[in-house]
Formats: structure tokens, sequence, C-alpha cells
């Protein structure tokens, strides 16, 4: 199916962001590609073949410098008929009474910071087309407290909350929000940090790129506010 539009991709290039922007790029979407890594972005957009592309080094963690890049992918392909926010971050070692401050605003900045900033500008611009679909992505781990992994766990389900407020407050305006929930992806630095467990059992990026591709899609028009968990066989 094509997909007709762009599509803009925070955290594009990560792991899961070079499977996500590959599902897009084949099925003839445009692509603004947000992320802090300049070079890395460059290295994406010549490895996709095909791919029409929008390269943004942005710090999703400056507003203004968000808004920017927003506005300008909006101006380039006339609108952003999808927002896929894939930046985050992972931590764990701490118990919740050992947690540094600098600990607990890293992940809020990572999971939770990143995700209203892109959200705080993209939704005007869905707003005035009275249409859009944003895709967050939460983590199946998320769904339940768990040891030494607290800060990380309260700011992923703070970002499964709000993906749930924002779909009530957006639903009647044609904005679809909804989240994945990802088990174990299998990226290279799960597998370096996991050397002894069995990567097949994870969750393929490629795997997860087609359930967000679901719900970036006019199939997933009915769909508001949902939690999916994509969990491999973990």
């Amino acid at each position: 199916m094509q997909f007709e539009g762009c599509v803009l991709v925070t955290g594009a290039a990560g792991a899961l962001g070079r499977a996500v922007v590959a599902h897009f790029a084949a099925r003839g979407a445009a692509l603004a590609l947000l992320d802090r890594d300049a070079e890395a972005l460059a290295a994406l957009v010549r490895e996709v073949p095909g791919i029409d592309a929008l390269p943004l080094a942005t710090n999703l963690l400056d507003p203004a410098a968000v808004a920017a890049a927003v506005g300008e992918s909006a101006n380039r392909f006339g609108g952003i008929a999808a927002a896929v926010h894939l930046a985050g971050g992972f931590t764990m070692g701490e118990a919740v009474h050992e947690t540094t401050a600098a600990t607990w605003q890293r992940m809020l900045d990572l999971n939770v910071n990143t995700m209203l900033h892109s959200a705080a500008a993209v939704v005007p611009v869905m707003r005035r087309a009275r249409r859009g679909r944003i895709v967050n992505v939460g983590a199946l781990s998320a769904l339940r407290g768990g040891a030494h992994m607290g800060a990380y766990i309260a700011s992923k389900s703070a970002l499964m909350r709000l993906t749930e407020s924002m779909s009530a407050e957006l639903r009647d305006e044609g904005i679809n929000v909804n989240a994945v929930l990802p088990s174990i992806i299998d990226t290279p630095a799960n597998r370096q940090s996991m050397p002894d467990a069995d990567p097949t059992r994870w969750v393929a990026p490629a795997a997860l790129a087609a359930v967000i591709g679901f719900l970036a899609s006019d199939d997933a028009r009915a769909v508001h506010g949902a939690l999916i968990p994509v969990t491999g066989l973990v």
C-alpha cells in the first residue's frame, strides 16, 4: 500500500529509525527526518534507495529548534500526514530510593519531553488539515513496576498516559494518537548488552516498523488511544 504525504520521524537515525524510514520510503512517503546526529542522518539518506527525505539535525530538547524543523518540513511537503516519535532512552540499575535527580531528569527528557516538544509543533499543523496520525513508542515493561528500572518505567508510563490523553483531546479533529509497546527490540546495542540471550525471540525492527506503519495509515482510522503490545516471542 502506498502512503501519501509526509511522515515526520524523530530519532530517525537510530536502529529502529532506520527500519521505520525504510518501511515508509518503500511505500512512497516523503520523509522529514529529525535526529541530533547530522552525519548519521546523511548516511541514512544515502542508504535508502529512492528516498524523498528532508534530513534535519535537531536538538529535540529545544522546543524552538523542534518547532523550526517541523515548520520547515510542513512547508517543504505541504503538511505532515503522520508523526512517528521514536526518540527515547533507557537506563537501569538504581533502586527507586537511590535514583539521582540527573537520572530522573534524563529519563523525563528523553522519553517524555522530546515527545511533548514534537507534539507542540506537529499538532497545530494537523489541526489545520483536520487529519493526521501520531504514533509514539512506549514500552511493554512500563505496564507495571520493576526493580531497578523505576525512572525508565515511570517515564514510559507517563508517555503512555499522555498518548491516551492526546487521543481523547484530538480524535474529534481527525487526528489519531496511538502507541506501540515493544518488548526487547533486536538492536546491536541490545545484543551487546545481553550476549547470552536469543535475539530471534526479540522484536525485529522491521516487524515493529510494520505495526507503526499500520497505525500511521488510513487503515487505522478507527483506532484511537491504543497501546499495542509488540512482543515477539519474549
